[in-house]
């Protein structure tokens, strides 16, 4: 046994390298498997199922349906006492009656508008009112816009007191208060004689109408 045929020597040493290659290869292998990077499933967020997109709404802005419109043409409220100017026109006599026009003016830089009756008083040095308030004439009334510089009118008439034969005094002033307003315009009265009292001595007053008069 102390020497080992050369057949047989060849063959330990064949079947030696055989099971080295193949330890080597098996080593290999498992390194490789074990560094490469395992793909991985991101992630996802689950939440109840509402059934809506979620796409966002898209909103458009409202457009100006009055886009093509100068400024002139357009209302931003009704006209204050304090952006009026309040004047009594001449005298329109016929069959009998007295007819002023109350003329309105629009004294601001804005757009604004009247609707209705104007409100008026003769009223003495003093202040006090003579006679009762004017009486309303059956009338449609109507926006009337008043750009800067624009007037609105409204008729102020009573029968002639020496036609009908009413109670009278001179005023010196009529007080104007635009529909809605509260505080009134004074103007001085220069018309003369105005009922005040008795039969036939009613004062009417018109719904505001646009212009500066008849």
């Amino acid at each position: 046994m102390a020497n080992m045929s050369q057949p047989v020597q060849r063959t330990a040493l064949l079947a030696s390298a055989v099971a080295l290659l193949a330890l080597v290869s098996a080593c290999g292998s498992e390194s490789s498997t074990s560094s490469a990077p395992q793909p991985t499933e991101a992630p996802r967020t689950t939440g109840p199922d509402t059934g809506a997109s979620t796409t966002p709404a898209v909103t458009t802005a409202p457009s100006d349906t009055a886009g093509s419109a100068s400024a002139s043409a357009r209302t931003d409220g009704r006209c204050h006492t304090s952006e009026l100017r309040a004047a009594v026109g001449r005298v329109d006599p016929g069959a009998g009656q007295r007819n002023f026009p109350i003329v309105l003016t629009n004294t601001s830089d804005r757009t604004c508008a009247l609707y209705g009756y104007p409100g008026a008083a003769f009223v003495d040095a003093s202040g006090k009112q003579l006679g009762p308030d004017p009486e309303r004439a059956p009338s449609s009334p109507r926006t009337v816009t008043l750009t800067a510089g624009k007037s609105a009118w409204a008729g102020l008439s009573f029968s002639s007191p020496q036609i009908s034969g009413a109670r009278t005094a001179t005023p010196a002033a009529l007080l104007v208060t635009p529909p809605d307003e509260r505080d009134p315009i004074k103007v001085e009265w220069k018309a003369g004689e105005v009922p005040v009292g008795g039969d036939e001595s009613s004062v009417s007053v018109t719904a505001l109408e646009p212009g500066a008069g008849p």
